[in-house]
């Protein structure tokens, strides 16, 4: 008598194929990744930069549309108080990345360092991706470097 006998399981090849592909698909979910984390910390970084436009308007109205000077004491002075920005970082206001309170420098520039965004103070506005004085008392002109290259800039007028 004739047994047959039926051969069950997967050849070297189809298992080699499939861990081919397996290792395809996560290579190209770790490259895609750290690209997709950077964008939504720069989309983080736009909306703070708009957080902070919105707080200067704020705190125009409350100071007879005066903005505050680009001077350190002015600066903490309004962070402290409008942007709940803490000194041991525990407040909203910090770097998507670093977790860090944003280290806000002022005056005419661009921001150079990942955690820095630049308030050019009264009388500023954004030329690309740089701030420069002109534009009126009641304009002003805050930036931020984005991972994923650039900086953004945005105008506040009042």
């Amino acid at each position: 008598m004739n047994k047959v006998h039926n051969k069950r399981g997967f050849t070297i090849i189809e298992v080699v194929l499939v861990l081919a592909i397996a290792g395809l698909i996560f290579l190209m979910v770790f490259i895609a990744l750290p690209a997709l984390q950077r964008g939504q910390r720069d989309t983080q970084r736009r909306d703070d930069v708009s957080k902070f436009t919105s707080q200067l308007q704020s705190y125009a109205v409350n100071n007879r549309n005066k903005l505050p000077a680009a001077t350190p004491v002015a600066v903490t002075a309004f962070k402290t108080s409008y942007l709940k920005w803490k000194v041991d970082n525990s407040g909203e206001f910090n770097d998507p990345k670093t977790g860090n309170g944003y280290n806000i420098t002022t005056g005419a520039g661009t921001p150079t360092a990942a955690d820095e965004m630049r308030y050019g103070g009264p009388n500023t506005e954004c030329n690309n991706e740089a701030i420069q004085t002109g534009g009126g008392n009641r304009q002003a002109a805050i930036s931020v470097v984005l991972e994923g290259g650039g900086v953004y800039c945005q105008n506040l007028v009042q």
